[in-house]
């Protein structure tokens, strides 16, 4: 008990800094007839970006058995990046360190703080019939730290495609 109370503070800054990950698919497709896909396209903001993400999603799509092919493949991949400010409040504690008792000890000042969020939805479609097959989304895909962003966003790619392909279920 002694170790998990210990290791909690540990587990939760992870999971503060971890991408929130979910995945949507058609319950009814049958995926083990997918051999081949190609890109719709990426819009991310900017080129670096586009590559990027072209590049973890190939990377996943070719470990799960997928090939890329210029066009008409059995799917069409398209993804869009997405850059958005929401305001953070922070609390700063002024005076006595430590806990509180009565509010004596100091002041406390809170402050408005705009935090960058990214987030990136992956589709896959039907190649012939462009029906959505499979969604994966993440968001807090942004790291305070630039050379952060790479690692942060290759993580998110690599939690999205972690149960793919799926296996139908009717």
């Amino acid at each position: 008990m002694r170790t998990l109370l210990r290791l909690a503070p540990a587990l939760l800054a992870v999971a503060a800094f971890a991408a929130d990950v979910s995945v949507d698919y058609d319950h009814h497709a049958d995926f083990s007839q997918i051999h081949t896909y190609s890109w719709i396209g990426v819009q991310a903001g900017n080129s670096l970006w586009q590559d990027r993400i072209t590049s973890a999603v190939d990377s996943e799509l070719a470990a799960k058995g997928w090939q890329k092919v210029e066009s008409g493949g059995d799917a069409a991949v398209s993804a869009f990046g997405q850059v958005s400010e929401r305001n953070n409040l922070e609390t700063f504690y002024n005076g006595f360190p430590g806990w509180r008792w009565r509010g004596w000890g100091g002041t406390t000042t809170t402050a408005v703080v705009p935090e960058r969020v990214g987030t990136l939805t992956v589709d896959i479609f039907q190649g012939g019939t462009k029906e959505l097959l499979w969604r994966g989304t993440a968001s807090n895909v942004l790291s305070s730290k630039p050379e952060k962003n790479d690692k942060k966003m290759d993580e998110a790619v690599g939690n999205m495609f972690k149960r793919f392909p799926p296996a139908p279920k009717g």
